[in-house]
């Protein structure tokens, strides 16, 4: 993909939010302005949202828009530096120790240290964009070291010394809100929430991102989700779950089965929890014949 300047590319919300709608991704003015204010200052862009309402899919988007590729840090409990920042190939390591037999061999040269996420982003920085996935499933050491890496921006590495980017790294961290995140980094971000789309905005996400749909099937898909969301669900669904329900019940009603029962059939990519399935079951054909309305 081509690569361009944050400079270039942000240059109003407004442009933001264009340029993001050609990459598939509808972003309301608050978003846009998050997005375009956290490019411009320079600042990492922290996103908070319920699963499903688009985060990692604004990363992306961000990523597409600048012409630069996603680095993923996927966290998760337990993760550590070797997994963030960097590890040495120990293996590798020890096979050209022995295959030097009595020549000097320089082990720790670039050869034998594998990149983690967050040393990728540093080394180039005008050709990545690190999302720091699910932050709050990291744990508060963690998260004291990447508040550590925001701040500076470098890395050090006892065996080579100090590696530094040559340029602002654009930095998104999304949040599910399991836990509260530490003051110092959320003070450190552009911050945002993200919130499930209206009724309107998500039908236009399914004729966005799904296949052959027709507006009519979005308007009803969307209108039926919104119902079904406004429920004691254990998981509810995102918006990913809508567009691949509308895309279902779409090819089960070509392929035959009508309207309404083409919803129904197709419930299992909507709803992906057992006792989910048994709650909602009794009201779906209501709900959904509602939504065709």
């Amino acid at each position: 993909m081509p690569k361009r300047s944050a400079e270039t590319v942000a240059t109003s919300p407004e442009a933001v939010a264009s340029r993001l709608a050609a990459s598939r991704y509808l972003a309301d003015e608050s978003l846009a302005t998050a997005i375009f204010l956290a490019i411009r200052l320079g600042k990492p862009l922290l996103l908070e949202g319920a699963p499903g309402v688009g985060k990692t899919e604004a990363a992306k988007a961000i990523a597409e828009l600048l012409g630069r590729d996603l680095v993923r840090l996927q966290c998760y409990e337990g993760i550590d530096a070797a997994h963030a920042l960097y590890e040495w190939n120990y293996q590798r390591q020890l096979l050209a120790i022995r295959h030097a037999g009595e020549h000097e061999v320089d082990i720790y040269d670039d050869r034998f240290l594998i990149a983690r996420p967050l040393l990728q982003v540093l080394k180039a920085p005008e050709k990545r964009v690190l999302l720091v996935d699910e932050i709050d499933r990291s744990d508060h050491e963690f998260e004291a070291l990447l508040l550590e890496f925001l701040s500076d921006f470098q890395i050090s590495i006892p065996e080579r010394g100090t590696i530094r980017a040559t340029a602002q790294p654009i930095v998104i961290l999304t949040s599910n809100r399991t836990r509260e995140l530490a003051e110092a980094l959320r003070r450190r971000c552009v911050y945002h929430w993200i919130t499930y789309p209206g009724a309107e905005r998500e039908a236009e996400i399914i004729m966005l991102r799904a296949g052959e749909v027709a507006e009519a099937t979005a308007r009803a898909v969307a209108s039926a989700v919104r119902d079904i969301r406004a429920r004691p669900l254990a998981k509810p669904p995102g918006i990913a779950e809508a567009v691949e329900w509308a895309n279902a019940a779409t090819i089960l009603e070509k392929g035959g089965s009508p309207w309404p029962e083409a919803f129904r059939r197709a419930i299992g990519v909507l709803i992906k929890d057992e006792e989910d399935l048994s709650y909602i079951a009794p009201e779906l054909g209501r709900i959904v014949e509602e939504a065709l309305a």
